[in-house]
């Protein structure tokens, strides 16, 4: 039984795997990436801006979702041993209030950056691009937030954020914070140009996979001109709806029990044919019982367009597999807080998103490297439990500086390997 509690132990920390991600950051160059990628025209930011970036970083690794939450980290030793000093919360948003437009895309171009170290380390050599949008609900009056489509909080602001994740690495590749009423196609088609122009190689195929708000001939356009593959869900326009009811079409059960037809055809607005593959599921039996006498009332229909040589129902398949992105996106929003810190100027929380991906990407650096097994796609928040929210104590000796654990931390073996 515990009697008597005394504040007096020194150099404890209580996020002993910090270490684990900053010095693997470091080891991986990412902080001479950021200082030389990061350039602000004032020179004193720009000389404070390590500091600040650092500090943001730690924060994002433990999960802050409030800049007061910072002070948790105020009075750390491991993070001293860094050489990170962690200002008052006020000093850091008047940091963040230093980001611009070119500054914030300096961090997108870091991003970038980072991704392909992922995607290097993987050797892969086929990717699917998902590139989804979310909804931020604002309660404030930031800069940039305006009322638009939100389920949750009909009528308030909100900002829309656009995503690009890869499927097969679950890693960020970039995105931005857009204002609450932009449409949900706007920004894609140059987004997709970025994509390609930053890891496009001649040894790496991508397919852009993408729901029905990004049918749209530009964003189509846009990719077959990049030489990569695509599958969007589309729209039931009346061109389409009317073919796949006709007599002449035929659907075919797969191995899967799906459904499927396959169409070549355009849309009215479009300059050219595609492949069209369409899926169709029996409606629930009470809405089936009322019937139209006009063929096909019975089935509820899905299309997809494709310039991909997939067949027909592994379509339908691969493009299930999109719910991926969602999972993604939530884990970016629940487990690293994205659209919970927010500040007043729009470029402010243009930054913080840029640094909670970077924070997301150098989990999956680490894991990459060191991860066991299934532990690589393991959620953000069970990678803090196992080994970052870990009591540790610093020793300085006359040579050297020991972090202690205790004796009988189940995941040593990380630890060991990390400084190997």
């Amino acid at each position: 039984m515990i009697n008597k509690i005394e504040f007096s132990a020194k150099n404890l920390t209580s996020n002993a795997g910090l270490f684990l991600l900053l010095e693997h950051a470091n080891k991986n160059g990412i902080f001479n990436l950021i200082d030389h990628n990061l350039v602000f025209d004032n020179a004193s930011t720009n000389k404070i801006k390590m500091n600040h970036i650092k500090t943001m970083l730690c924060g994002n690794f433990i999960g802050i979702d409030k800049l007061e939450r910072l002070k948790l980290l105020q009075s750390d030793p491991l993070i001293k041993e860094f050489s990170i000093s962690i200002k008052e919360p006020e000093t850091v948003s008047r940091f963040l209030g230093n980001f611009s437009y070119k500054t914030t895309h300096m961090l997108r171009e870091i991003n970038f950056k980072v991704f392909k170290k992922l995607l290097q380390k993987s050797k892969l050599k086929v990717i699917t691009i998902d590139i989804d949008s979310s909804v931020i609900n604002v309660e404030g009056h930031q800069e940039g937030a305006v009322k638009g489509y939100n389920p949750k909080k009909i009528g308030n602001n909100c900002y829309n954020i656009q995503f690009a994740f890869c499927d097969e690495l679950k890693a960020y590749i970039t995105g931005f914070v857009r204002s609450g009423n932009t449409y949900t196609a706007n920004g894609a088609a140059e987004m997709i140009k970025e994509i390609v122009a930053h890891i496009k190689t001649d040894d790496l195929e991508i397919l852009f996979r993408m729901d029905s708000g990004y049918f749209d001939d530009d964003i189509i356009t846009t990719i077959e001109s990049a030489g990569c593959k695509y599958l969007i869900k589309g729209k039931e326009y009346p061109t389409l709806a009317s073919q796949v009811t006709a007599p002449s079409i035929s659907f075919i059960k797969g191995d899967e029990g799906r459904e499927t037809t396959e169409l070549i055809t355009k849309l009215d607005t479009w300059g050219k044919d595609r492949r069209f593959v369409v899926s169709r599921v029996l409606k629930p039996e009470k809405d089936r019982l009322q019937l139209s006498l006009l063929e096909g009332e019975e089935y509820k229909y899905f299309y997809f367009v494709t310039n991909t040589e997939i067949p027909s129902e592994k379509i339908v398949i691969a493009y299930e597999k999109r719910g991926n992105a969602e999972n993604y996106i939530k884990e970016a929003k629940y487990d690293m807080a994205v659209g919970h810190l927010l500040l007043q100027s729009f470029w402010a929380n243009e930054a913080i998103f840029q640094l909670m991906m970077l924070a997301y990407n150098l989990f999956l650096l680490f894991k990459m490297d060191f991860a066991n097994g299934t532990e690589y796609r393991q959620q953000i928040k069970t990678f803090r439990l196992k080994y970052i929210f870990l009591a540790g104590k610093i020793i300085r000796m006359a040579r050297s500086v020991v972090l202690k654990l205790s004796k009988k931390y189940p995941y040593q073996e990380t630890y060991a390997n990390c400084l190997s």
